[in-house]
């Protein structure tokens, strides 16, 4: 049987699926068509219920809950793993008019500056790889920083206004959900548990071999050095892209109810999580 499955070129995806895409560990019969975008694009691809797997946003996902499940393999929880709201020169935060760089609408970087900055709503949605060049060329006043421009946006001389990861725990104590992998909820019930045990091998594999998926890395990554690699690797790959946890369940949960509270998302009597 075969599967679309789509994740992001990112360090942490292309990390967690190496073994599972290039036949590393027994997909027990399963295969897989491979379709790279970023977040955003795959949010949208979600809404249009284009793939049978696919990593979303915690915030696009609530967009998605009529056609998809979440995996309890394969996500990206953490603490400190926040996205970063930045900018070129100090800006007053009182003003509603500073223009926002932000990696996308449905990203949960947008929904946690939403949580934060409720007044400002002047937002420009900008590929995330983007938005640190866009503010050295003054066309933006802020910026919301994802992925690996969390090493880099210092080395251009830019500045940090607000972790919003750290603003999450200190409100919540509960880690920061910011992506998963779903499944389609039509498929057999099997084949989304199989699914499931396979990404979870995938990462195991990753974990045991962290040199392995290197090659396939450096291939896909915006920033090449291999110290950056790394650091987005151990910033986002950890014990809940293993398995959520009743930790990992109990954050996104609180992300959900704080987003049905405020009608950022809207609500809905679907399950959340993968039947056990």
């Amino acid at each position: 049987m075969k599967l679309t499955l789509g994740f992001s070129p990112c360090p942490n995806d292309t990390f967690i699926f190496d073994a599972l895409i290039h036949h590393k560990i027994d997909t027990e019969g399963l295969e897989f068509d491979v379709i790279f975008d970023d977040v955003e694009t795959l949010n949208q691809k979600a809404f249009a219920a284009e793939l049978d797997i696919t990593k979303l946003s915690y915030h696009a996902y609530g967009y998605a809950l009529k056609d998809y499940v979440l995996l309890n393999a394969g996500s990206a929880l953490g603490f400190g793993v926040g996205p970063l709201l930045i900018c070129k020169k100090e800006q007053d935060l009182s003003n509603p008019n500073l223009k926002i760089g932000i990696p996308g609408k449905f990203t949960t970087a947008n929904f946690l500056l939403s949580l934060a900055y409720p007044h400002l709503k002047n937002k420009e949605e900008i590929v995330f790889s983007a938005i640190e060049q866009k503010l050295l060329n003054d066309e933006i006043d802020l910026g919301l920083i994802i992925h690996e421009n969390r090493f880099t946006y210092q080395d251009k001389g830019l500045i940090k206004v607000k972790d919003l990861g750290a603003y999450w725990e200190e409100k919540t104590q509960c880690a920061i959900p910011l992506g998963g992998i779903v499944i389609k909820r039509d498929l057999p019930q099997e084949i989304k548990q199989k699914v499931n045990k396979l990404i979870r091998k995938s990462v195991e594999f990753a974990f045991a071999n962290p040199a392995s998926a290197l090659p396939f890395i450096k291939t896909h990554a915006q920033e090449m050095e291999e110290s950056v690699v790394y650091q987005h690797i151990n910033l986002y790959v950890n014990k809940y892209s293993l398995d959520l946890g009743n930790e990992g369940k109990k954050a996104i949960e609180m992300l959900f109810n704080q987003a049905f509270d405020q009608n950022i998302i809207p609500k809905t009597n679907q399950s959340l999580f993968l039947e056990q």
